[in-house]
């Protein structure tokens, strides 16, 4: 195989974070080894955008039902509901991000796959604790309060969730290496998740997801 052609292309760079993680002396057979590898995290990847796909849509479904509750089926153009988001001096500002998805969309459910993942993971703050989750929190996951946790306890537990998640995904999106993560432990994240809002939609994505043998497939 033709290693050195394709590791320049791919650029020297990028390949040598995979020799680094291998070790060993440099050269060819080196260069070939770390190239099954760079190929197993894009599999890897690759199968992750299943379950995150579930993860996300279900999760901003979620978040969405509880903003209908307390702000009507056109939350995006309520008054109330964006005075309540905070105003940052710096950063993500979620205000912007609502009043850039909102244009020119007609509908509720056009606005909510153009906001960004974390716009959702920020209304799981303590700010929003009396407005949206204290009368909510346990209707919209109802098979979290098995757990035997606050309203505020499981918000902070999905805030944390939503965090680990969000950083796997950006990683994944800009082809970064993810073969250092606990990816297991990322798997039971977005299944956690994905549970406490439904048990069949979880027993669904593991029927169908190809993570999970990819997974015992890592190159030596």
């Amino acid at each position: 195989m033709p290693s050195n052609s394709i590791k320049a292309s791919l650029s020297a760079a990028r390949i040598g974070t995979y020799e680094n993680i291998l070790g060993g002396p440099a050269g060819a057979q080196q260069t070939e080894k770390a190239l099954r590898l760079y190929m197993w995290n894009a599999q890897v990847s690759a199968a992750f955008f299943v379950p995150l796909h579930v993860c996300e849509v279900i999760m901003r479904n979620a978040i969405s039902e509880v903003l209908e509750t307390v702000y009507g089926t056109r939350w995006p153009w309520s008054i109330g509901f964006e005075r309540s988001l905070p105003i940052p001096p710096h950063g993500y500002k979620p205000k912007d991000d609502l009043i850039n998805g909102r244009r020119n969309q007609p509908t509720t459910g056009k606005v909510i796959p153009e906001l960004k993942f974390v716009f959702w993971q920020k209304l799981l703050t303590g700010r929003f604790d009396t407005r949206l989750w204290n009368n909510n929190m346990m209707t919209v996951f109802p098979h979290a309060a098995a757990q035997g946790m606050t309203v505020a306890q499981l918000r902070q537990s999905l805030y944390n969730d939503l965090e680990t998640v969000r950083k796997l995904r950006n990683r994944i999106a800009h082809h970064e290496p993810i073969i250092s993560r606990n990816l297991e432990d990322d798997f039971a994240t977005i299944k956690r998740i994905i549970r406490y809002r439904c048990q069949h939609s979880l027993e669904w994505m593991l029927n169908n997801q190809m993570l999970l043998p990819l997974l015992t497939l890592k190159p030596n």
